[in-house]
């Protein structure tokens, strides 16, 4: 599948409402994504930390301010997690990614990153000044019908890339967040961005 604007293709893990094949050379792809962290900052990555305290920013729902601010800090746009409370894939980007500190600290470094609730009934203010409950937001705005969706905005408020479904690891996620920082969805897919990735992987790994 091509990835559009908007767009970078379905996992394999999603809710509806009512491990994928690519793992060669996982630990030199992790090395890639992270862009050679210190041997110190990878044996943190193994003590989880909440998500919601380390990964996710806070908002008081107006994403208009939110874009604002990421602008004022430096950082390169915005990433929504749109989730429901029974979605185990859900649950488990939050308990094997999203609880890394080598993950936290990486998107938190590039990005402001907001869990929404796809049934929330919180009043919001969307992007383009719109307001309406968050659960009229993630189904009319973003067509959210199954969970986790990743959604990555530009600091022009524009929706960029779009991931449906759970990552396969920690690797894979970073990856995703690697090819918006590059902007590489401006010119391939990411599938097309993971096989280029697999191939510097392996090259690194035989020398």
């Amino acid at each position: 599948m091509r990835a559009s604007t908007g767009s970078t293709g379905r996992a394999r893990g999603h809710c509806s409402r009512g491990r994928p094949c690519w793992q060669l050379a996982a630990g030199a792809l992790l090395a890639l994504a992270l862009a050679g962290p210190a041997p110190a900052a990878l044996d943190e990555a193994y003590t989880p930390r909440d998500p919601y305290q380390h990964f996710f920013d806070q908002t008081f729902g107006d994403f208009q301010e939110e874009l604002a601010r990421a602008r004022e800090e430096g950082k390169l746009g915005i990433l929504l997690f749109f989730e429901q409370e029974e979605c185990p894939f859900c649950h488990r980007m939050k308990d094997t990614v999203l609880n890394r500190p080598d993950v936290q600290r990486w998107f938190r470094e590039r990005f402001l990153a907001f869990a929404v609730d796809i049934e929330g009934d919180m009043e919001i203010t969307d992007f383009q000044g719109r307001v309406m409950p968050m659960k009229v937001w993630a189904e009319k705005v973003h067509r959210v019908r199954a969970t986790p969706v990743f959604v990555f905005y530009d600091l022009e408020g524009r929706a960029v890339a779009r991931y449906t479904g759970a990552t396969s690891g920690p690797e894979e996620f970073l990856l995703l967040g690697r090819y918006v920082a590059e902007r590489a969805y401006e010119r391939m897919s990411f599938a097309r961005y993971k096989r280029m990735m697999r191939r510097r992987a392996r090259r690194a790994e035989s020398g």
